[in-house]
């Protein structure tokens, strides 16, 4: 083994550079530095235990790709100003991880070691300041540092020897001692929670406690964990004499009522009693029979009837809501990653296939110059911009579809960020097992290793933030791991895995101590089983380590060895790290010591009960008034669009993969024009087999403005706007269950503050009471402080309903000459509503649209009735006429309020008809006439220069065709041809793919490729090269495999398949058995690496053979294209006429394809060209909109010359019936029904 560092730097050649272009232009306007003429971004790899031919090997193969990259050896010849950034000691290195396993993989022998750091070289009349700015924009201390610059001489650092964990010497403290220890430790804990300590080990343990003892019993007491805050009993509430304070008198009244009635006796007023009282008064009226009932509490879960192939199905439905603002706050990329990855955690958990994801955030405005941002803070821009590409990232890689995205925008956001996913998931009723653990049960930690990464994330989320916090929290940062987490999907999609678990907890807030310390009242836990990610840690950290993708599962004694088979075929690392004992006591070894020791009787007091007091002001307005600063209509029509809150998001909508599954009924932008706003989130049921008509529907209302004014109107809003979302969207009102979402101010001991969420939980608790719509679940962070800023109030309702996809309706208008009518609910002089009109209504709506005379319908939120008209109107370019004036009251918020679009004027007696759609791309009225593209360019424009919509290419394509006569036929003839389906880690489209070829006659497998260690490798090349043997047809599915490292998509597949045995596998599949091949996306990236397109075989790469790369966009896009069938060459084209127009979805950050003049014209002599984008007139083009990617000569697809190997990024296979309804057009390309019939 050579042990040298080897150092390699690693840069995309002009053409390819898109990074560092887009980060010139942010660093120029962003910071105002305009004598920066360019910046180089080169990526440095040093490596060691690989032998120098190895390295060289890995270096084109890996590291790099000669088709784009310039390679430099030892030294880049770097002068003037530069840097480079690494992450810090301890923070997990996707890239390098992957890098490093790619590498295994090409060289068969252990795996090397990487360490990776990205060098930024600034060129220009730079100042010293100029550089610092720079240095400070590109490098966040939470997560990362200025790396040297110098080569390391070794790879292998000796981790120090942890220390054995130190005992706490508090037993004879006095107050004011413990009070000082309590800030020296940084403990979150309360002071009388410290002094209640002391008593516990004093008088009951009659010893010290350690210090792993006092940062668990910490970590397990805070308010993130234990929901103390919304614990803490309320004693007396003060009222405010006022009009309003009176009215939510009355309702708190009608509380404590509800609590008479439920509870038969006196209980305390809490937060949290408050919260949850609506479900339990419907549940003992027998209103609420669909609510699972467990003590396993991992989600929302409620039984729901599946319609499958006809016939009803048990399934459970189950849904969380999940904030990280704290972690996003500080490291945006990385704190929004795993907000997602904590969410799809508790119903995963619960062993439910996660399918679709809501993603609502707040921010204050993004546009604001970097010079103005507060100090201690991160710019609004790069908080925003990074947290959407975390987010993003992690639900593209996990293969979870984002179905809405909206970011609220308000001032006081500046104070701390709120960053909320929300996601549904489903499983059938019989794979789910609830039981109690028993004594020898054992506990399995499932997925990934530990490390330092998240130590201190609950305490930290659960305390006040500081200027300091970006510098000192960097600890306390979850790095997510998508992948891992999918192949936990998968394992737990298994019924005869899942039937195993008794009892599960995913691994957030907490770690071993509160994941492990759960599941059962009596705990033996060893922590020197416990899998780490690297030595040296103590037994302190292993035990509160928020290290991410981990499960913590209940077995049978008898059962482990099975689940961690079925693990490991999963590529899963599972190991017994606890057993369930009867004493009631949680205990943890840790080198053969006892390190904690803590009767369960204790733990469970949660810390010493809180006691404050509350006062409820009197709001100083009911409604908000927004400022609209024009007289003239026209222009105060388009003032209104420009308003950040109603301004298009399309650009930061299109970078979360929305149809992943092929089970989304509706997608985030519809129409024609793809410009109208979905209003919420509508999928099919999972089901594996057979075909469902069931879907979900989730929606969420939340105004921060109309909340600062009154919370207690700004939550009774939040439940209506939601509920009214799932009627507009063709759902019962009747059905919905609600989730609410909790973000306020520190609360500390200030009665004012505490009426705050008092008063919102009052409005909410009215809403459930009077339409009988329960909240079954919730989140809440009670942390929005820096300083003297506050975020502004926020209860935010989510809510879901199961409904049949045949009664969905989306929001863009449908045809001309249609009569547009405004459903009113009623409200009094206190701007409350009258619920029995809104029940009224809401009935009759959905009586209507189940009739099919609702062909679209809108809710009139921010904006008022003008906004909603101009999305309705953009998605099909069809206009709208009215007879009224236009005045203020068309721009006012009126939530609860629906506007429809009928065939017929009579279809609901109680609406106001207040125009007609029109065939002129127009909004006309009496004072009043704008046209369509008016409105498009200015609702667009404002959020543009954060999160561009387009990118448009320069040139001219010129129209092709490719006619082959002969028709394509196999040697052998096969009935049902057999499809290998490879997964591996970062894969997620092979279900969809899978379904595809099984819909159209094929037998599908799907084989995961396993690298837990060299012997795996080894054992899964032999089991695939077996496989595509006996297969007709390989199919590699979409993903991001390796989450598309080291920088650059299928590196990870290619590397396999470059494996002799599986090369001969496929030559022998392609040259002696006539043979198929397709790669649809990520699949593709992975064809055109091996050379199987455009070649027909596995060859090497040359400088100028054509490649895919970054999108000119600079970001991941998720969209409809229109793709045009330009040859029929291929087998796989054959179900396809020459010319047909097909709508399918693309979801890809490296899509744009690339090729030099000389391979055009060979593409195009051969009739290689099989698909191109192209624009509503049919012709290939170069527009934004249209060639999202900008893909040269609007190549989308290519195969082999014979044809028999097809690469496309479009995915072909998202498809079955009833889904993408808000999109028209033709979607079938029968690519898979083609496949097969080639075969017979």
């Amino acid at each position: 083994m050579n042990f040298d560092v080897k150092r390699i730097f690693v840069e995309k050649r002009p053409g390819f550079n898109t990074e560092s272009l887009n980060l010139l232009n942010s660093l120029k306007e962003g910071l105002n530095i305009d004598k920066l003429s360019s910046i180089r971004i080169l990526n440095r790899y040093d490596v060691s235990n690989i032998d120098r031919e190895d390295f060289e090997n890995i270096v084109k193969t890996v590291f790099s790709e000669p088709n784009q990259d310039t390679v430099y050896y030892e030294d880049a010849g770097l002068k003037g100003n530069y840097f480079a950034v690494e992450y810090l000691p301890g923070q997990y290195d996707q890239r390098a991880d992957f890098a490093a396993q790619c590498a295994q993989i090409v060289t068969g022998k252990e795996k090397p070691l990487v360490k990776y750091a990205r060098v930024f070289v600034l060129e220009g009349g730079l100042s010293d300041k100029d550089v610092e700015k720079i240095k400070n924009y590109c490098i966040n201390p939470v997560d990362s540092r200025e790396a040297e610059i110098a080569k390391p001489i070794s790879l292998s650092h000796e981790q120090p020897s942890s220390k054995d964990v130190e005992t706490v010497e508090i037993i004879n403290k006095s107050p004011k001692e413990i009070k000082k220890y309590k800030n020296d430790a940084g403990l979150a804990m309360s002071f009388e929670d410290l002094l209640f300590c002391r008593e516990y080990f004093k008088n009951t343990e009659k010893r010290n406690p350690t210090i792993t003892e006092i940062k668990v019993i910490d970590t397990y007491w805070s308010d993130h964990c234990r929901h103390t805050t919304f614990s803490t009993v309320i004693e007396n509430i003060e009222f405010e004499k006022g009009r309003i304070t009176e009215e939510i008198k009355s309702t708190y009244d009608e509380y404590l009522n509800t609590q008479k009635f439920v509870y038969e006796s006196k209980r305390d007023v809490t937060l949290m009693d408050l919260a949850t009282i609506g479900a339990k008064e419907l549940r003992k009226k027998g209103l609420l029979n669909d609510l699972e009932i467990s003590e396993e509490i991992n989600a929302c879960s409620i039984i729901i009837n599946v319609d499958i192939d006809g016939k009803n199905e048990e399934w459970l439905l189950m849904f969380k809501n999940e904030t990280h603002n704290h972690p996003t706050e500080i490291e945006p990329f990385g704190g929004a990653a795993t907000c997602l990855g904590g969410a799809i955690r508790d119903p995963l958990s619960g062993r439910s296939y996660v399918y679709q994801a809501m993603r609502i955030t707040g921010c204050a405005d993004p546009r604001q110059k970097i010079e103005d941002t507060l100090q201690g803070k991160l710019p609004q821009r790069k908080i925003t911009t990074e947290a959407a590409a975390g987010y993003s990232s992690y639900g593209n890689q996990i293969g979870l579809a984002t179905g809405y995205v909206n970011e609220v925008y308000h001032p006081d956001y500046t104070a701390k960020r709120m960053e909320l996913g929300a996601v549904i998931a489903a499983a059938p009723r019989e794979n789910v097992k609830r039981e109690s653990p028993s004594m020898g049960d054992l506990v399995i930690l499932l997925g990934g290793r530990t490390g330092r990464d998240g130590i201190g994330g609950a305490t930290g989320s659960s305390v006040e933030h500081t200027e300091e916090s970006i510098v000192l929290s960097g600890s306390e940062v979850q790095k997510g791991n998508a992948p891992e987490e999918r192949k936990i999907q998968r394992l737990f999609r298994k019924k005869e895995v899942s039937t195993l678990i008794k009892k599960c907890n995913d691994f957030g807030a907490g770690g071993v101590s509160v994941a492990i310390g759960e599941l059962a009242d009596g705990l033996n836990i060893n922590l020197d089983l416990v899998p780490k990610k690297y030595e040296g840690l103590d037994g302190t950290e292993l035990a509160i380590s928020e290290s991410q993708e981990r499960m913590a599962v209940v077995v049978r004694k008898e059962d482990a060895e099975k689940f961690n088979h079925y693990a490991h075929e999963e590529n899963l690392q599972s190991t017994v790290v606890a057993e369930v004992t009867d004493n009631r006591r949680l205990k943890m070894t840790w080198r053969g010591k006892t390190i904690l020791d803590i009767s369960r009787d204790f733990l469970d007091t949660n810390g010493v009960r809180q006691k404050t007091s509350a006062k409820i002001s009197e709001p100083l307005n009911i409604k908000y008034e927004r400022k609209l600063n024009n007289n003239n209509i026209n222009e105060l029509w388009l003032e209104n669009l420009k308003d950040l809150n109603v301004a298009s998001q399309k650009g930061l909508v299109e970078r979360f993969d929305s149809t992943v599954g092929a089970g989304s009924v509706i997608v985030p932008m519809g129409g024609r024009t793809q410009l109208t706003p979905a209003e919420g989130m509508i999928a099919k049921i999972p089901v594996e087999e057979g075909v469902t008509s069931t879907c979900s529907l989730m929606a969420h209302g939340f105004d921060p403005y109309l909340s600062k004014e009154s919370p207690y109107h700004g939550a009774i809003y939040a439940v209506i706007h939601s509920v009214a979302k799932i009627v507009a969207m063709g759902g019962d009102y009747n059905n919905i269950r609600l989730t609410f979402q909790e973000y306020f101010e520190k609360l500390n001991k200030e009665p004012e503050r505490w009426g705050k969420p008092l008063s919102a939980l009052l409005g909410a608790y009215k809403v459930q009471h009077e339409m009988e719509i329960p909240s079954i679940g919730g989140k809440d962070s009670m942390s929005g402080t820096f300083k003297d800023l506050n975020v502004p109030p926020a209860l935010i309702s989510f809510a879901v309903a199961a409904a049949n996809v045949k009664d969905v309706i989306t929001p863009e208008f449908k045809k001309p000459n249609s009569s547009v009518l405004l459903v009113k609910i009623k409200k009094n002089e206190n701007n409350i509503p009258d619920f029995e009109d809104i029940k009224i209504k809401y009935g009759e709506i959905h009586e209507a649209i189940k009739k099919g005379v609702v062909l679209s319908a809108h809710t009139v939120g921010y904006g008022g009735i003008a906004a909603a008209i101009s999305k309705m109107s953009l998605g099909n370019e069809l206009g709208f006429r009215t007879g009224f004036k236009i005045a203020d009251d068309w721009f006012d918020a009126s939530y609860g309020d629906i506007i429809l679009e009928v065939e017929n004027t009579s279809s609901l007696e109680d609406s106001i008809e207040i125009g007609r759609t029109t065939v002129e791309k127009e909004i006309s009225a009496g004072n009043i006439c704008i046209s369509l593209e008016e409105i498009k360019s200015a609702w667009l424009k404002p959020l543009n220069s954060i999160f561009p919509v387009k990118k448009d290419g320069a040139g001219r394509i010129e129209s092709y065709g490719f006619n082959e006569e002969k028709t394509f036929k196999s040697s052998i003839s096969i009935a049902k041809p057999r499809v290998f389906i490879p997964v591996f880690p970062g894969t997620n489209c092979e279900y969809d793919t899978k379904r595809a070829f099984d819909r159209a006659g094929a037998k599908a497998e799907i084989f995961v490729f396993k690298n837990l260690s060299s012997q795996d490798i080894k054992d899964s090349i032999k089991e695939m090269n077996s496989h595509i043997r006996q297969s007709q047809i390989v199919a590699f599915p979409g993903g991001f495999s390796a989450g598309d490292e080291p920088e650059g998509s299928g590196k990870f597949i290619a590397a396999v398949f470059r494996n002799e045995l599986l090369k001969d596998a496929v030559t022998d599949l392609l040259k002696n058995r006539d043979g198929l091949i397709i790669g649809i996306c990520n699949g593709f990236q992975a064809l055109i690496k091996l050379g199987l397109v455009p070649f027909g075989e596995i060859t090497g790469m040359e400088e100028d053979y054509p490649t895919l790369t970054y999108n000119k966009i600079g970001r991941h896009i998720s969209t409809f294209v229109r793709t045009k069938v330009v040859s029929n060459l291929s087998p796989w084209m054959r179900g396809c006429r020459l010319g047909d127009i097909h709508l399918l979805p693309v979801s890809h950050g490296e899509g744009a394809f690339a090729a030099n003049e000389k391979w055009i014209e060979r593409f195009k002599t051969n009739g290689q060209i099989a698909t191109q984008y192209v624009d509503e007139s049919n012709a290939p083009t170069y527009d934004g909109f249209n060639n999202p990617n900008g893909s040269i000569e609007a190549i989308e697809g290519i195969t082999s010359p014979d044809g028999r190997v097809l690469g496309k990024m479009s995915h072909s296979e998202r498809l079955q019936e009833d889904i993408y309804k808000n999109i028209p057009g033709n979607k079938d390309q029968r690519i898979f029904e083609s496949g097969v019939k080639y075969f017979k």
